[in-house]
């Protein structure tokens, strides 16, 4: 016989650096084909436009808003995937609590936290432990603060099958207003 897991508020494997916080609830260790993580993205962060060759991937937004988007542009720009549409006109959505994203491999997909306070979300990946171990570098990269090695992040998403398109940015949101794209006037 075989049991299930149940994984009470406020537990799960936590990593957490000054801005982030990542909270490991199912693993390698207990699934075999999903990892899933409550993820609490930080303002200002950015995590770029990329693409997985192989993974599957599923964000549920909890609490907050975030910037998401999960198609192929007409044209890949390397900038500010806020800005891309889809051949059929499709832009990124601001996604609030109860949002959720499906990503299948192959689809440029980003999100990002525009806002001034903190976003929550649930976030299932397959195959099973790849951002486990990728969460684990990546959050030892960013303990060290504001400086952040943008080559260090490269190679290590290179090494974890993330195609990076646009940048990953780790800063705060501008307070400057913003046009209905939401680009910064």
């Amino acid at each position: 016989m075989v049991d299930g897991l149940i994984i009470p508020p406020g537990t799960g494997r936590r990593l957490v650096t000054a801005a982030h916080e990542v909270t490991y609830k199912v693993t390698g260790a207990h699934a075999r084909h999903t990892s899933t993580f409550e993820v609490v993205v930080p303002p200002g962060f950015d995590v770029g436009a990329h693409v997985h060759g192989h993974g599957e991937e599923f964000f549920y937004v909890l609490d907050g808003e975030l910037d998401v988007l999960a198609f192929e542009p007409r044209r890949r720009t390397a900038d500010d995937w806020r800005t891309w549409r889809s051949e059929t006109g499709r832009g990124p959505v601001r996604a609030g609590a109860g949002s959720c994203m499906f990503v299948p491999p192959g689809c440029p997909h980003a999100f990002g936290n525009p806002t001034t306070r903190p976003a929550r979300m649930l976030f299932q990946s397959t195959p099973a432990p790849d951002h486990e171990r990728y969460f684990e570098e990546l959050l030892t990269i960013f303990e060290n603060g504001e400086r952040v090695d943008a080559e260090r992040v490269a190679r290590l998403r290179r090494d974890y099958d993330i195609h990076q398109i646009t940048p990953l940015r780790h800063a705060a949101p501008s307070t400057a207003p913003r046009d209905e794209q939401g680009r910064t006037r």
